[in-house]
């Protein structure tokens, strides 16, 4: 049992790999430089630039809009020198409504007034820091994603606030369960032992339950999407389409004291003399989430269901695919019910919208735009467009007047992959051309293409005359198969490397660029340190013992375990009085809680903060047994058993082939 429970610190990439960024990684700076702009991504650039409504500079007014005070070298040190090459002109190697983007995320700089008695630090993480003047005391609405960014935040706003600088904060409120938002709870907590904490509905559960079982892949894969090994510079990252990036720091959670909205959709409360009306938008943007409407201020926070640009219905790194009909249909609840007072809307990214006729505009668009990826996605498969077509399709059928909008656009969810995110949603991954139905592995499949194309030379010769006229999509798409059937040959993975990095300087995603650059530096340099990666006591100090044992199921290696018969355990907490029954049959461990121990072969007595104690490694199985604290009953090889068959997962897996893979 000692080796099984220790191979739980692997949970240690769970839930953090995908939400702390929605959200967390330490920068590894390389000093990888990226070729320059060919001139066909020079020219395409252009080209997009000339689309882009340049004349717009509202949201520019909105976001630096009654700055208080800039911030201070040390608060400004958290973050922002990374992006000091950040210009008025737009390079060549970016995509202009990306750099137009990453120019707007700059100008996020310092403490803001929101409104009467509400404040924002805005520009020390990926999210904001708000403050809301209470009774008796400040209420902040989300945390930042670091203790160490939430400190200095705190402390800088309440050195700089021009009302209740000496008040406490009394309370503390999660809009939903992505760690950019609860991560600086701690920080809080310790500054203000007595302060309330409020949350989500069912905002525990979610946030350590999420991505636990596949958190060794969404952990890869993150590091992809959000440019963990990239530079920040022109060929490298510019923005983080929310705000300009992360915090680095230590990830935290105070637990709620009260859950919002655990019965109801919608929810009145008084916190510290403020009326609040809260709605549940959970299964929106996140898995548990809410906005809320503070009357007397005419004050209205949309947390994640809105910022200045187009959110992702499916996220690259992998995750659950969201309800974009009910992401619509929840901001059209807002309107509705709060669009005839509203006078100012702020949120979780971005800056404030100020004035009633902008916060309806604002707020209509931003339902229509989802309305719009649900609805047409779904006409357009009723007519038989396929999964892969569907991307390309649903661009046609945007009006101009949603295109013409900067806070529609696709920084961090895009039209192609959001409208494919829908199709899954409800037809799977499918097409249904039975072409598709049952492929061949995809290097198998790819060693047939090359052949059937006349071998990798033939195919290179295609595709630097096609590189050479900028047609990179089609040009990835065949060397991917040659590199996939040949690893070992340098001159296709050069120029598939070159290949990316184009496709990445011409995305206007922000994720799509990390991903096509990142690729290419992994083909040119191989697989580098910088993978997202996360422990926090807090969230590992809140998980279910069942969910920790179904995470153990998933790394069995089924056929070694069928050999080892039937092995029936117990695990048992005294100190939250919970049981656990634990089967290994058929090479499947299940687990159920049940109300007494079960006829087994072993029962292990343990405490659930010991477990945590043991994933976090501070004390061994072995130690606890020796002085007491835990206890075991019956076949004590039966845990050694388990252990044998578990696997360990690569950390480092290839996502483009690489040389010599094995």
């Amino acid at each position: 049992m000692q080796k099984s429970l220790m191979t739980l610190s692997i949970i240690a990439t769970f839930s953090l790999s995908a939400t702390a960024a929605e959200h967390e990684h330490e920068h590894i700076s390389l000093h990888y430089q990226g070729k320059p702009a060919t001139q066909q991504t020079t020219e395409v650039n252009k080209a997009t630039a000339a689309t882009l409504n340049y004349t717009d500079k509202k949201a520019f007014e909105e976001f630096s809009k009654n700055l208080i005070a800039e911030l201070d070298e040390p608060t400004a040190a958290i973050l922002r020198t990374e992006f000091s090459f950040i210009g008025d002109k737009t390079p060549d190697t970016v995509n202009p409504s990306l750099y137009r983007q990453a120019q707007l995320n700059m100008v996020s700089n310092g403490l803001y007034k929101v409104t009467e008695g509400i404040y924002q630090v805005r520009g020390t993480d990926l999210s904001n820091l708000t403050l809301i003047r209470g009774k008796t005391g400040w209420i902040l609405y989300d945390v930042l994603l670091t203790k160490e960014a939430a400190k200095l935040s705190l402390e800088f706003a309440l050195k700089n606030l021009p009302e209740g600088n000496d008040l406490p904060v009394v309370a503390m409120i999660y809009s939903h369960s992505h760690a950019d938002h609860f991560g600086g709870s701690r920080a809080i907590k310790d500054m203000y032992p007595k302060v309330k904490v409020y949350g989500s509905n069912n905002i525990t559960k979610e946030i350590v339950d999420e991505n636990v079982l596949a958190g060794n892949a969404m952990s890869r894969r993150a590091a992809y999407q959000y440019g963990a090994t990239l530079e920040r510079n022109e060929q490298g990252i510019v923005d983080a389409a929310l705000a300009k990036g992360l915090s680095k720091g230590e990830v935290t959670y105070v637990k709620p004291d009260i859950t919002l909205n655990s019965k109801d959709k919608w929810e009145t409360r008084t916190i510290d003399g403020i009326d609040m009306v809260f709605m549940d938008a959970s299964g929106t943007e996140a898995a548990s989430e809410m906005a809320t409407y503070i009357p007397s201020m005419k004050a209205l926070w949309t947390g994640e269901l809105t910022y200045h640009g187009m959110h992702n219905i499916y996220t690259l790194r992998g995750a659950k695919v969201r309800d974009a009909i009910k992401w619509s249909k929840d901001i059209n609840a807002l309107l509705t019910r709060f669009g005839d007072d509203a006078q100012v809307l702020f949120e979780a990214h971005s800056a404030p919208v100020f004035g009633n006729a902008d916060v309806n505009a604002y707020l209509r668009m931003q339902r229509d735009n989802y309305g719009l990826v649900h609805n047409q996605t779904l006409r357009l498969a009723n007519n038989g467009v396929g999964i892969q077509d569907i991307g390309d399709a649903i661009q046609t059928t945007i009006p101009k007047a949603v295109r013409d909008t900067w806070y529609t656009n696709g920084y961090h969810g895009t039209y192609s992959h959001n409208a494919k995110a829908v199709y899954n949603m409800y037809l799977g991954y499918f097409d249904m051309n039975p072409a598709n139905l049952n492929p061949l592995p995809t290097k198998d499949e790819a060693a047939k293409f090359v052949e059937y194309m006349g071998g990798a030379k033939a195919v290179l010769k295609h595709a630097k005359a096609d590189y050479a006229q900028g047609e990179y999509r089609f040009v990835a798409t065949a060397l991917n198969k040659v590199v996939m059937a040949e690893p070992d040959n340098e001159k296709a993975r050069q120029l598939l490397a070159d290949t990316y990095e184009q496709l990445g300087y011409q995305a206007e995603g922000a994720g799509w660029r990390n991903i096509y650059l990142t690729g290419a530096q992994e083909l040119r340099t191989g697989i580098q340190p910088g993978a997202p990666k996360s422990a926090s006591a807090d969230i590992l100090g809140e998980m279910d013992i069942s969910t920790l044992f179904d995470f153990l199921a998933v790394k069995v290696d089924s056929i070694k375990a069928a050999e080892l018969g039937l092995l029936r355990l117990n695990v048992i907490n005294p100190d939250t009085k919970e049981t656990l029954y634990v089967e290994l049959s058929n090479g499947n461990l299940s687990n159920i809680k049940v109300d007494k121990p079960i006829e087994a072969d072993t029962n292990l007595y343990i405490d659930k903060r010991d477990i945590t104690g043991i994933l976090l490694g501070k004390v061994t199985l072995k130690d606890l047994l020796a002085n007491g604290t835990a206890k075991l009953e019956g076949d004590k090889a039966a845990f050694g058993k388990i252990a044998s068959t578990l696997v360990k997962f690569d950390e480092n897996f290839e996502i483009v082939p690489l040389p010599n893979a094995k």
